[in-house]
């Protein structure tokens, strides 16, 4: 049997790597560097590469490898909500959490409630519970007869993104979004505990458990043992499903060192209420009546608030640590500001408006969330760089870039992601970008400087791996030809 010749010329393409390499003029080394890389390394067998390489000075595309193909970005996601946060808010932006009470009599002993109100700050900490019960001590009040009533109605409750996968619902990266919330640390990982376990002092012993901070909320069963010096360090830490019972088994060796684990909590407003009332506690300050939620009634006055740093600091712990929560509690905040509704929904609308106005396409994009931490969200590499490129221009860009990740850094909030990564002295410092990491997925865009002092700007994006780990050894491979031009 005959077949025409087209057939066979289709049959032969299908076994071909799909490549779309394009290079400028003078650049011609540059492209063959990066090309033995994608095209030789095994780890990329079966895997789809999304790469775009532009100059920083005029946004022309340097080299292009299927950089108008869509994939998932992981956590790169996060450059474009750091952008549409600064364009719609402001690198002075802050927010509050604020202390009312429908008393009408400030005194010693006060008939009413105290009313919590946050208003979508994810960098509260205990302490400054703590700073505010200082407050109510000052004004003399002792006991408060009434409901303490936690108020997070600034933002809707669904509590998780979109397409979180209920495998992450438990993990500090998953926790839940609530317009009030505190963090555990100056990480400021929301709406989460900090879990650290030791062994205990004898062979038998239960592990040692602390929490920070330390409440009652959460609920620990300890069933973890201290064993020989040679003895297995095997320790899992679980929450319960719906419930804030933490339970710790396994086994620690008598010598091991510490292990941590960041565990998010279920429903954090009721949590952040309750270490509001440890705080006044701690400060003499009784409430006779229960932890509820409710709103804030219009006649309430205000007795004191906490401001959060701007968000051109709280975009450092965000961008750096690449912080879930942070992200999707800030497309709520763009949602209720631009239109009057703290929803996702809302606030990634806003989103695709401002990315337009910045010069980005988001018609190409799907956009599920603000983390990146949806399987589905995919975005072409291209845009990516191009963003990188266009946001130069704007006046807000010096915070942009200062929350980057700088590569072989180790200073945790200068380095964050990066600062075990391409810390070759020759490189160290040179590169500033956000990384990306899913099941499966890793990426890596941003801005780096090369020997002779030009700065380019890329978007490495790489899916489907066996291992994604190893897209981090692609991406350094990639980055270091960039760095040594």
């Amino acid at each position: 049997m005959k077949y025409p010749i087209t057939i066979f010329i289709s049959l032969f393409c299908t076994f071909l790597p799909y490549t779309q390499v394009n290079a400028t003029t003078g650049y011609q080394n540059l492209t063959q560097q990066l090309n033995q890389v994608i095209m030789k390394d095994p780890t990329l067998q079966g895997a789809i590469a999304g790469i775009s390489v532009r100059s920083a000075q005029n946004g022309t595309i340097l080299y292009n490898y299927q950089g108008d193909v869509r994939l998932q970005p992981a956590s790169n996601m996060k450059l474009l909500t750091a952008a549409a946060a600064l364009n719609v808010l402001g690198e002075n932006y802050t927010f509050s959490t604020e202390l009312y009470t429908n008393a009408t009599e400030l005194k010693k002993s006060i008939h009413g409630n105290l009313y919590l109100k946050g208003n979508g700050d994810p960098t509260v900490l205990k302490k400054d519970f703590e700073s505010m019960a200082m407050a109510i001590e000052r004004l003399g009040v002792k006991k408060i007869k009434g409901n303490l009533v936690a108020d997070d109605s600034r933002y809707d409750h669904v509590r998780y993104s979109l397409d979180m996968p209920w495998s992450d619902e438990t993990a500090y990266y998953g926790a839940q979004i609530s317009a009030l919330t505190v963090s555990p640390t100056k990480d400021y990982d929301s709406g989460s505990i900090k879990i650290k376990v030791k062994p205990g002092m004898k062979i038998g012993d239960k592990v040692k458990v602390t929490v920070t901070p330390k409440s009652n909320y959460v609920k620990l069963i300890n069933h973890a043992v201290t064993v020989a010096k040679d003895g297995k360090n095997k320790i899992k830490i679980e929450r319960e499903h719906s419930k804030n019972t933490v339970t710790i088994e396994g086994t620690l060796s008598l010598k091991a060192k510490q292990t941590k684990e960041w565990i998010g909590v279920w429903e954090p407003t009721l949590f952040a209420a309750t270490l509001f009332r440890q705080a006044l506690a701690e400060h003499g300050i009784t409430i006779t009546g229960k932890i509820k939620t409710g709103i804030v009634p219009k006649q309430a006055k205000l007795l004191t608030k906490h401001q959060s740093m701007p968000l051109s600091d709280l975009l450092v712990p965000f961008m750096k640590l690449s912080n879930n929560v942070h992200a999707e509690m800030l497309i709520k905040e763009m949602g209720k500001v631009k239109k009057g509704e703290g929803s996702s929904e809302k606030g990634l609308s806003v989103m695709k408006s401002e990315l337009t106005k910045l010069g980005v396409n988001p018609k190409t994009m799907v956009i599920r969330d603000g983390s990146g931490i949806s399987h589905v969200n995919s975005i072409p590499a291209k845009q990516l760089s191009q963003l990188l490129f266009l946001v130069q221009r704007e006046k807000w860009f010096p915070a942009y870039l200062n929350a980057l990740p700088v590569a072989g850094i180790p200073e945790k909030m200068v380095g964050g992601s990066l600062r075990k990564r391409l810390n070759d002295p020759s490189i160290a410092g040179k590169v500033k970008a956000k990384t990306g990491t899913l099941s499966t997925v890793s990426s890596l865009s941003g801005y780096v400087t090369t020997r002779t002092g030009q700065t380019l700007i890329f978007s490495i994006l790489l899916n489907n791996m066996l291992d994604e780990t190893n897209g981090k050894k692609i991406e350094d491979a990639l980055v270091t030809i960039l760095a040594n031009q």
